[in-house]
């Protein structure tokens, strides 16, 4: 990990702070997957849209391991809010798809500034529901095995979703929180620890929270989820973190608060690595077992054999 740091502040990068957030999306897409596994070949890989709450459409990705009616995972991706989309997580879905023998559903959610805080939530949530819906019968997946996952702002949205289906009476297997944020002023020791040098740095996390919400709607537990007044009875979650993260004290604290509502909890701290490492598989082992154990703790909830992926 210290050598993957290394090169890339040799690059000498315009941080995305510096840059419009127009700008920092071609760059991000530019980037994300260079240190990524090349992407997988699958039998299914399909675009089409989902229509959000307001009728909007929205595009999404289908990613299919096989035939039949297959459970489905819906994958909401990171990038503070902001940026990144379909193409910035193709690799990554492809392998949850691929290990886990199921279906990944990728949503391109509506980015900040041009849509604020809750846009984000309410597409990701539009998107689930539809799924539970007529959505998942109509490409032919089973909606009855739900799940709902994302990584770094993807994995907050994930968290959120969680809640809303809980409250909405919509039943989900599994949520797959990977590097989530979950607190509302990026105030713990974590962030003040590894505030610069590690990827994901103070700066940009500011710049990412200024373009999607205003200071006074940050405790609303829709941006926070650790303020979340209630967590019983929420479906099992996977949750993945890195020990080089500014996010990581609150994704612990998520975790930790998870457990002590009598949610069932599989937590894996990955020491050493940074924000992000899940997508740095061609430089970083660790990355390919955080895929691994994403997959299997989906087979499991869906029921599913294991597999030697």
């Amino acid at each position: 990990m210290a050598g993957v740091l290394e090169r890339i502040q040799r690059i000498k990068r315009t941080p995305f702070h510096h840059m419009t957030p127009v700008e920092a999306r071609v760059a991000y897409q530019a980037a994300a997957e260079i240190l990524e596994l090349p992407r997988a070949p699958l039998p299914r890989v399909e675009d089409f849209d989902i229509p959000a709450g307001d009728g909007t459409p929205l595009r999404a990705r289908l990613y299919a391991a096989g035939a039949g009616r297959l459970p489905v995972l819906l994958y909401l991706h990171g990038g503070g809010f902001t940026i990144g989309d379909l193409e910035t997580h193709d690799s990554l879905c492809r392998q949850l798809a691929l290990r886990s023998g199921g279906a990944v559903v990728a949503l391109d959610y509506r980015l900040a500034p041009e849509h604020r805080f809750p846009t984000a939530v309410d597409d990701a949530f539009a998107a689930l529901r539809w799924l539970a819906g007529e959505g998942a019968a109509a490409r032919g997946l089973d909606g009855g095995r739900l799940a709902v996952g994302g990584d770094s702002a993807g994995g907050t949205l994930a968290a959120v979703c969680a809640i809303l289906a809980r409250d909405a009476g919509l039943p989900l297997a599994l949520q797959l929180l990977i590097t989530p944020g979950t607190t509302a002023h990026a105030d713990t020791p974590s962030h003040k620890l590894f505030a610069n040098g590690f990827l994901l740095e103070a700066d940009g996390i500011a710049w990412f929270f200024d373009h999607y919400i205003d200071q006074h709607h940050r405790n609303d537990w829709r941006f926070a989820p650790l303020n979340a007044p209630d967590l019983d009875d929420l479906a099992p979650a996977c949750v993945l973190l890195a020990e080089c993260d500014p996010l990581v004290d609150e994704g612990l604290a998520y975790a930790d608060k998870l457990r002590a509502a009598g949610v069932v909890v599989e937590l894996e701290l990955y020491r050493g690595l940074t924000h992000d490492f899940i997508k740095l598989g061609r430089a970083i082992k660790e990355a390919g077992h955080a895929q691994g154990v994403a997959a299997a703790a989906l087979r499991r909830a869906w029921e599913m054999p294991e597999t030697n992926q």
